[in-house]
């Protein structure tokens, strides 16, 4: 995992993602999962390519149930970008790193 990925619980959930400064992209994510597993370098890289302009934080859904609960998550991998402490943008399911980087792109305009 890069080292630029800060992972995130429900314990620190809000300090990290709805107080940040800056937005965040958050992988809702399991290690069992095979679609996580397959967009995870993905995340890596834009975690690179956005440092300081975008946070990228992963959330076990299995070790912090109560946050995807909170935001109506069913499926992973979900990714939502929040912006101002707001869900900005949502994708969900294993999606080509354009997609994303599209989402991306909307919120930090």
């Amino acid at each position: 995992m890069g080292d630029k990925v800060v992972q995130v619980t429900d314990a620190t959930f809000e300090q990290e993602v709805i107080n940040s400064e800056t937005p965040v992209l958050v992988d809702f994510w399991a290690a069992w999962c095979g679609p996580c597993r397959a967009i995870a370098p993905i995340i890596d890289e834009l975690a690179e390519e956005y440092a300081g302009k975008l946070k990228v934080a992963k959330l076990n859904v299995d070790e912090s149930p109560v946050t995807p609960g909170k935001f109506g998550i069913r499926a992973i991998p979900t990714l939502i970008i929040f912006k101002d402490g707001q869900v900005a943008q949502q994708i969900t399911g294993a999606v080509a790193k354009a997609t994303i980087e599209a989402a991306i792109r909307k919120v930090l305009e």
